[in-house]
């Protein structure tokens, strides 16, 4: 009995770490998924030698509120924007012909990378239910900053701001939920 009320609390503790880690998967797995049950993906684009992106993994991904509203409302993808995986988007097939598997710190920069228009890492990429692109937010994002922009996108609120204006006004009408 003892015994029993000793692994509760440690079962619980195992689940909620659990619990708040982005499940990721690759884009393929991801418009996959979207055929069965649609839903918006987001692309963590990424560089192994990038110090904000590790921050943005810790930090902000590592956070229970985000990893758990992404789970629920996202299908998330990480992407290494200097790595060597073959992608296949909207009818084309993107590769990094000059990638190089000798090379520990920055690569050559991948076909997918430049087709998102990523021009800064980390980039968070945000693609509709039907795998339409939406738009790349570039840098790092702390945990409310990261809720701003999983709410704007995921409640289709993003297509009713037709000017700098409107996006300054719903974000400062944004009230964050999430803790740090």
């Amino acid at each position: 009995m003892g015994l029993n009320k000793l692994f509760l609390p440690i079962l619980l503790l195992i689940s909620l770490a659990a619990s708040a880690q982005v499940r990721w998967m690759t884009l393929d797995k991801a418009m996959e998924a979207q055929k069965e049950v649609p839903k918006k993906i987001l692309i963590d684009v990424y560089t192994v030698w990038c110090g904000p992106c590790k921050l943005l993994d810790k930090n902000t991904f590592g956070n229970p509120d985000v990893s758990a509203y992404i789970n629920e409302n996202y299908y998330a993808v990480k992407f290494n924007a200097e790595g060597d995986e073959t992608i296949n988007y909207q009818n084309n097939t993107f590769t990094n012909p000059n990638y190089d598997s000798s090379r520990s710190g920055r690569n050559a920069r991948h076909q997918f990378t430049a087709y998102l228009g990523v021009t800064g890492y980390p980039t968070v990429v945000f693609l509709d239910e039907k795998g339409q692109f939406i738009t790349p937010v570039v840098g790092y994002h702390d945990v409310q900053q990261m809720e701003f922009y999983l709410k704007l996108f995921h409640s289709d609120d993003y297509k009713a701001l037709k000017s700098q204006t409107d996006f300054t006004a719903y974000f400062k009408n944004f009230k964050p939920l999430f803790k740090s």
